[in-house]
């Protein structure tokens, strides 16, 4: 069984996919979130190892679909709380992780707000999140990310 941020790392892919794509959200759930696509990316991420089955997918198309939905919301969200930052200077990647955090505590009461925040600094600070390709990224871009002071991801309550 997937677990949660398993899920979860996959609506950021998508999320981040979101930015390249003109296809309308519900058209790339359908191409993405499928056995056959997920044997395809099996080889290259262990992340797709696992297809996930219905109760998986509803959730990451719910986070997927909020993001889409919301987007000018959550990115208003992330531009007051990452100080020091403009929003058009974040990275997508962490950009998509931050979308999808913000939407799950808004909209997920039913989902603990500390362990989304755990979820999305995890993940902000890990190496796998690397939408689309599963390969590392450039030895510039990881020396890049080091030493950059910690931005607070979302409004803590």
């Amino acid at each position: 069984m997937m677990l949660r941020n398993t899920a979860r790392e996959i609506a950021v892919h998508l999320a981040y996919e979101l930015s390249f794509t003109a296809l309308p959200v519900e058209e790339l759930l359908e191409t993405r979130l499928n056995a056959e696509r997920f044997a395809e990316l099996a080889g290259e991420d262990a992340l797709y190892q696992e297809a996930p089955d219905q109760l998986q997918r509803d959730y990451i198309a719910r986070l997927v679909t909020g993001v889409s939905e919301h987007a000018a919301e959550l990115d208003g969200y992330i531009a007051k709380y990452a100080r020091g930052w403009k929003f058009s200077r974040i990275p997508l990647v962490a950009s998509a992780i931050m979308r999808v955090a913000m939407y799950e505590i808004l909209y997920m009461p039913e989902i603990p707000n500390s362990s989304t925040a755990s979820w999305a600094a995890s993940s902000a600070r890990s190496s796998r999140m690397r939408p689309g390709s599963g390969r590392k990224p450039p030895k510039a871009e990881k020396r890049a990310g080091r030493g950059q002071a910690a931005v607070p991801l979302f409004p803590c309550r």
